[in-house]
């Protein structure tokens, strides 16, 4: 694609200032052409653009004044401190500066006149601003700001005048303006008159957004039809393995997993590459699902590489995996980053000449190293956890292989539609029969002893049960629970019963055997971190006990909470609080503790936490958007998609200019 306007080709140093220092630091930000700069948009302004009275003005404004100083005092203690008073016929207001020079003393004597601007707050002489930007001047006053001030993210190194000099130079580019290109508004939120509301600002700011949507739905779109046009290996019905393996499995695949699994096995019977998102809640049985399309693979002699976002759960799905495909003649192999070296070739050579139809593993796999002798397939569990150039590095091992991905993280519509609009969509809307709801209580962290008696009398009575921290080890920053001490006070606490400690620090071979042990039940308590989050199944494992839990999104909590439930005998979770609980907190809690519903729940987070949370993409980076927000402009997506549908239909040449103002092929805004 070709960038849509001239000023979008132009790189940054093009800009007038802009030397090897800058352009270094401009880069650190994802600057790195004018096109980045101009989206480059403020998170707020202040208005500069009129005096406000001192007699006018209030506490936790944000202001422009201007005054005579009529009285300088500097005060010793334990803060020491400048007071300069200001007045202006109207009223008085104290500047304070507790970091000050003699020479900005002697600068701010009686008599001289004052402009200043800053957020005003009450202090110990009354109303004052806390080091606020100012200027002294003599007769003739600094002249005032045209339109609002602009207020930018920055980085060290630069500062909020250089951002603002810089971006002043994008109205002399020569941006196309041409109908559905978004220019026009993106130049106005970086100088908007200072008489625009903030309900315009907004308007404009939403109108944006609906584009940037658009346009990542754009991409999406393209994507899958890129790959209608890519051929790939088809693997149509040949052995009967996969009737062998149902009549193996000792229960029975619920509606649900049926339809799933004819979706997914009639995709791979075609040359065009299969992408395909699974969704599930959890314990609803996305692994057999996969295990029925690994099976398929493995029929016609290609193989089928499985990639977990940890050892725990690669471990797992190597355990299920082996249990149901090895009795088949199938061969399964594990690749971690923690095994021996000898151990690691072995397998990587029985993964290169194709004796190891299944690879299962965590990001080892996509290393340089390993290479497949004809991989036809990849399952990518817990999508959300691994970004796409992972992803796609493990896809790129095989000639345009079909590709699976699982979610226990039920996606709400919306985002579906314009996030995963390069994939078909299964869900598995069904838990498996005998499932029962888990009995959730959320309690106060000062009734922690009556917990514990609870702990202890379960099991007593056979049962196992987990304890959830967010801590590793106690931080004096952070009044949060920390997964070491509690082990050793609940050691203590129940004499006689075996308390086990997994976290993320210890290596990998070390947590494989405390969650071995766990599973025999040579372990009464795991207290461990969030990484049992997802895939550890232990079905005599009946309480789950969650510290902090005001801490997590919902997402998290459910996740942590289908740990437990996976036997017959009746489970509990206890959300274990801190007080005072804020109203976004006590809204949360109340959504876990009154469904069971993984959709309702996502739906639920996506309120209240956004988007970002809900994918896990505040860490991975996946989406980037530059103005976009999930949770803000969720109701949005219906519309861009359609949209986006239309232009594709009816106008491509608008199309393409959204796409080449959102996303230049050569670098690209929206990460995709």
């Amino acid at each position: 694609m070709t960038a849509g306007a001239t000023g979008a080709d132009l790189p940054v140093t093009s800009l007038k200032g802009v030397g090897p220092s800058l352009k270094a630091t401009l880069e650190r930000i994802g600057i790195f052409r004018t096109s980045d700069l101009l989206l480059h948009l403020p998170t707020r302004y202040q208005n500069r653009s009129q005096v406000t009275a001192l007699g006018q003005i209030e506490a936790e404004q944000e202001c422009l004044v201007r005054g005579r100083v009529v009285a300088t005092k500097v005060f010793s203690g334990r803060r020491r401190s400048l007071l300069v008073t200001l007045e202006d016929g109207s009223g008085y207001l104290g500047l304070r500066f507790f970091h000050f020079s003699r020479r900005q003393q002697a600068g701010l004597q009686t008599g001289t006149q004052v402009q200043a601007f800053g957020e005003v707050r009450f202090g110990p002489s009354g109303l004052e601003m806390i080091h606020p930007e100012y200027r002294a001047f003599d007769s003739q006053p600094p002249p005032l700001e045209a339109g609002l001030t602009p207020i930018y993210p920055t980085t060290k190194g630069l500062g909020q005048n250089r951002l603002r000099s810089l971006t002043a130079q994008l109205e002399k580019l020569p941006w196309k303006t041409a109908e559905g290109t978004p220019y026009t508004d993106l130049l106005l939120l970086h100088k908007p008159p200072a008489d625009m509301t903030p309900a315009e600002i907004e308007t404009v700011q939403e109108r944006l957004a609906a584009d940037e949507l658009t346009a990542y739905y754009l991409i999406m779109r393209g994507r899958q039809l890129d790959r209608q046009r890519q051929k790939t290996i088809p693997l149509p019905r040949s052995q009967q393995l996969g009737r062998q393996l149902l009549n193996n499995l000792g229960f029975q695949l619920t509606a649900a997993q049926r339809r799933v699994v004819r979706e997914v096995l009639e995709d791979l019977e075609t040359e065009r590459p299969m992408l395909r998102l699974v969704q599930g809640d959890v314990g609803s049985g996305k692994t057999v699902v996969a295990a029925f399309a690994a099976i398929r693979a493995a029929e016609h002699a290609t193989q089928t590489g499985i990639m977990a976002p940890t050892e725990i759960l690669a471990e797992q799905h190597y355990i299920n995996f082996s249990r149901w495909l090895s009795p088949l003649g199938i061969s399964v192999v594990l690749l971690t980053g923690s095994q021996p070296t000898k151990e690691r070739r072995d397998v990587i050579d029985k993964i290169s000449n194709g004796e190891a139809l299944v690879a299962v593993g965590t990001h080892a796999l996509f290393q340089k190293s390993v290479t497949f002798s004809k991989l036809a397939l990849t399952i990518i569990d817990e999508q959300h956890r691994f970004g796409v150039h992972q992803r796609m590095a493990l896809r790129n091992k095989g000639a345009v292989p079909h590709q699976l991905v699982m979610t226990a993280t039920p996606i709400p519509r919306t985002l579906t539609m314009a996030l995963y609009a390069d994939m078909a969509v299964s869900v598995i809307d069904e838990l498996p029969s005998g499932r029962q709801a888990i009995d959730t209580r959320v309690i106060a962290d000062s009734r922690r002893n009556q917990v514990v008696d609870r702990l202890g009398d379960s099991l007593d009575h056979g049962g196992q049960a987990y304890w959830v921290c967010p801590l590793i080890e106690n931080s004096e920053h952070l009044d949060l629970a920390d997964a070491e001490s509690t082990a050793a006070a609940l050691a203590k606490a129940l004499p006689g019963h075996r308390v086990g400690l997994l976290h993320g620090k210890m290596r990998g071979p070390e947590k494989a055997e405390v969650m071995q042990s766990f599973s025999a039940g040579e372990l009464d308590v795991l207290v461990a971190t969030t990484v049992i989050e997802v895939g550890v199944d232990v079905p005599n494992a009946t309480l789950m006990i969650i510290e902090n839990p005001e801490r997590m999104g919902l997402a998290q909590l459910h996740q942590l909470r289908g740990r437990v439930g996976r036997g017959e005998a009746r489970s509990s979770c206890i959300l274990l609080y801190k007080s005072p609980l804020g109203a976004d907190a006590k809204a949360r809690l109340q959504v876990i503790r009154d469904s069971q519903d993984g959709f309702h729940i996502a739906e639920e987070d996506l309120k209240l936490r956004g988007g970002g949370e809900l994918l896990g993409t505040r860490q991975t980076g996946e989406q980037g958007f530059r103005l976009a927000d999930l949770q803000k402009h969720a109701h949005l997506i219906p519309d861009a998609v359609a949209r986006g549908d239309e232009l594709l239909r009816s106008a491509p040449e608008s199309a393409q200019a959204l796409l080449d103002a959102w996303a230049p092929a050569d670098t690209g805004h929206i990460s995709v």
